[in-house]
Order: C-alpha cells, then structure tokens, then sequence
C-alpha cells in the first residue's frame, strides 16, 4: 500500500489517480485504434475523451458520496466531497455518467452511437485493470478475512484504515478478470454480428463478474446489506447492467455490421 506516488512541493500526488489517469490514456489510445476499423476517424474518439472523463468522474463520485455519507461525510468540511484524488469513486456510477456523456457527444457530432460504443467497450475494461491497481495502492475496496496462501495484510499506519488481518486481495481478483474480458471483447469486436453488440456483452460480462467479486467485498458497512446480507449495493446494480445488457442484445437490429 502506497497511497503518495510522489511530492512536487506541497502538493502530494496520488497512486490513485496516477493510475485512473494512465486508465484513460490506455483506454482512449487503444479505442482510437479499433475505432478506425469501424469507419470512424481516431480523432473523434480523442475529442470524445474529456466528455468521457469528467462525464465518468461526475457520475463515479456523485455515487460514492450519495453511498458512503454518513460513514465518510457528514459533519465534515464542504470541501472533502471534491477530494477525488484521495480515492473513492465508484465504478457503476461512472460508466453511467460517461454512458450519458457518450451520448450526448455522438449525438451533437452526428456519430453512430453503437459503433462508438462498441469501439469504447474493450478499452473501458482495459482502464479499470489500472483503476483497481490504484485502489491497492490507496489501500480501499478491500476484501474480506482470508486465510488463503494469496491474502494480503495492509499496514497499520495507513490513513484509510483497512483492517491489518489477512484479507482476500479483491483488487487483484478485479484487475485479471477485467483483463481477460478485455481480451474477449477485443476479439469479439473483429467479429461482432450487429452493431452494439460488444458493449451488450461487456454489460453482461461486467456485471457478472462485478457480482462474483463482491461475494470477498469486506469495506462494506453492516447497514449496507441486502436480501438477507448477502447482496451489496453493487450486486443490486449489476442486476440493472444485467438486464440493460440482455435487453440491448436482444433488441439491437441484427444486420451485419458494415466493413469500411
């Protein structure tokens, strides 16, 4: 855990967002490439990229502070719910603001939404193996107690105060599933049959292992459980990705995608 990458003078910067900023870049880099196979010139994507990421740091952190305000806000000064580069965004609530942001872009620019779409869905899987990197090194979305030879410890001196016991490294569980499903949707985008169709699946694919590592979630208050207390907030949804990716899979027209 290391949550200071480095000192310029008084200011301290951040693991965290070192790495969300190195998840953009990649994503946005590699989206450009595969957005050109799909007719669209690279520089709208990069055009798209500041929509995206002040879409998807609006969206991740409304979220996180509409979830976490009593544990982490209330009674505290104003200024604490802007302090982004301390870590807590939430996923979910950034990949609807970035989604909106999205739409709202290709619709004043006149681009094919789920062509865009489909170009951006391997890479916004590729970005979050850097997010979850960087929420390790913060020392947040820790896992549960676990004796397992793979469990990690955090240190006692740490100003978030992840507990010191053995827990499940469910940052690490996050990062290599978002890889192989990047890996998968950036096969599947070389053969996709409809247009839409990968972001569909990524919804699908996410939520589905979203909700798997949830089961070694340990950062979770006791009033934050649901259905009996098994299900977090991020079960719940994942259960709404799972629908919106089923319904778009099967509602997309089901034309062949037209080759440049």
């Amino acid at each position: 855990m290391h949550p200071i990458a480095f000192q310029l003078g008084p200011l301290s910067i951040h693991w965290y967002g070192v790495m969300v900023a190195l998840g953009f870049l990649a994503g946005l880099w590699t989206a450009g490439r595969r957005a050109m196979h799909a007719g669209i010139a690279a520089e709208k994507i990069i055009d798209l990229g500041p929509w995206l990421i002040v879409g998807a740091i609006l969206g991740a952190r409304t979220l996180y502070v509409m979830s976490y305000w009593h544990e982490s806000f209330e009674g505290r000064p104003t200024a604490e719910v802007f302090m982004v580069w301390k870590g807590g965004l939430v996923f979910y609530g950034g990949l609807i603001g970035s989604s909106l942001a999205c739409i709202l872009f290709t619709t004043m620019k006149k681009l094919p939404l789920w062509k865009v779409a489909d170009s951006l869905a391997p890479s916004v899987a590729l970005g979050y193996v850097f997010g979850r990197i960087g929420c390790l090194l913060n020392g947040c979305c820790y896992g549960r107690a676990c004796s397992l030879p793979w469990a990690i410890r955090f240190p006692a001196d740490n100003p978030l105060n992840p507990p010191t016991y053995p827990v499940h490294p469910t940052e690490v569980y996050e990062s290599l599933l978002n890889l192989c499903l990047y890996g998968a949707l950036a096969w599947l985008f070389r053969r996709k049959k409809f247009d839409g169709q990968v972001f569909g699946v990524y919804l699908v694919g996410y939520a589905l292992l979203r909700s798997f590592v949830e089961m070694f979630r340990g950062d979770y208050p006791e009033h934050q459980h649901y259905l009996g207390g098994w299900a977090t907030p991020a079960h719940l949804v994942s259960i709404a990705i799972l629908a919106a990716g089923l319904v778009l899979l099967c509602l997309l027209p089901r034309h062949e995608p037209k080759r440049p």
